[in-house]
């Protein structure tokens, strides 16, 4: 035992019994910060190849990588009929399908005499904020059948000429919501984190003979689904048009199996996987209470 009457003598005491831990906590302090540094640096130069770079240089031949046809559905409005218009714009010839006739004889026109390629359509019914109790069993089913079941059968579908030219892209349309468990979407939510998945895993499967498959996670986009809410309907910072937005997510395509599509998204769709899942799940609640509350009102007048 040291005797010791003043403070900085018995400091020095201690601090020599407890040296080794120091200099250990020292080693894992740096380890931790230097991994942090480097995972940032690659973080960067990823968002930086993925979002920026392709805007830069020259783009991709679709129609030499992927072929000269592109299927899109759900094409008369929104994200799937922008993106249809940025395929025809690199020289691919299109397939629409949608349940409007009328809307797919105009779009169809309207896309070959603009962009002067091919073009063809296919009539087909392939057929947000609520609690999960409200919803009837007619939208579980239709969620269900538009998110998972169509996707799985297109897929199906057009996956075997694929594999026979050894060449082709698929473009999964998924969403955020898939970071995170997100209260009153938990059904979309839920059919979404499944094509997702399925677009994921597909990739790994068909890698090998040729065939990209992306999967597309973007947050609230300015469209005709949105226009229930003056928030999310209206462009922002953080909410892109759908012309905005194919513009930036086609660039994408080749370059990354899942991504948001758009480099604003990206910002928050990493923070979104980094928060704890109940601020996430409070500020999902907040979000769409505050769109129901919106909806409600505007009924009522």
């Amino acid at each position: 035992m040291a005797a010791v009457d003043r403070f900085n003598l018995l400091y020095r005491e201690i601090s020599r019994s407890f040296s080794f831990y120091i200099e250990a906590l020292a080693v894992v302090g740096a380890w931790y910060t230097v991994r942090k540094c480097v995972s940032l640096a690659f973080d960067t130069y990823s968002m930086l190849r993925l979002h920026f770079i392709p805007k830069l240089g020259s783009k991709i031949d679709l129609v030499k990588q992927y072929g000269k046809w592109a299927v899109v559905t759900g094409s008369t409005d929104g994200i799937g009929k922008a993106y249809a218009e940025e395929l025809a714009k690199r020289g691919v010839n299109i397939i629409l399908i949608s349940r409007n006739k009328e809307k797919l004889e105009v779009v169809s026109r309207n896309i070959s005499e603009t962009y002067n390629v091919e073009t063809d359509f296919i009539v087909a019914d392939f057929s947000k904020g609520h609690y999960f109790a409200n919803l009837s069993e007619d939208v579980l089913w239709d969620m269900i059948n538009i998110n998972i079941a169509s996707a799985n059968m297109m897929v199906h579908i057009v996956l075997p000429g694929m594999v026979e030219k050894k060449k082709g892209a698929i473009v999964n349309l998924s969403s955020a919501s898939c970071c995170q468990p997100t209260p009153m979407l938990t059904i979309y939510g839920a059919s979404k984190t499944y094509l997702d998945y399925f677009s994921r895993a597909l990739h790994y499967e068909y890698a090998s003979q040729g065939i990209f498959v992306q999967s597309l996670t973007p947050f609230v986009i300015a469209t005709k689904m949105a226009a229930h809410s003056s928030t999310a309907s209206k462009t922002s910072f953080f909410v892109p048009s759908a012309e905005e937005y194919a513009s930036h997510a086609i660039s994408t395509l080749g370059l990354s199996t899942r991504t948001t599509g758009y480099w604003k998204h990206a910002i928050k769709f990493t923070l979104g996987e980094c928060l704890p899942e109940w601020i996430w799940a409070w500020s999902a609640m907040y979000f769409f209470r505050t769109i129901r509350q919106e909806v409600l009102t505007r009924r009522m007048k």
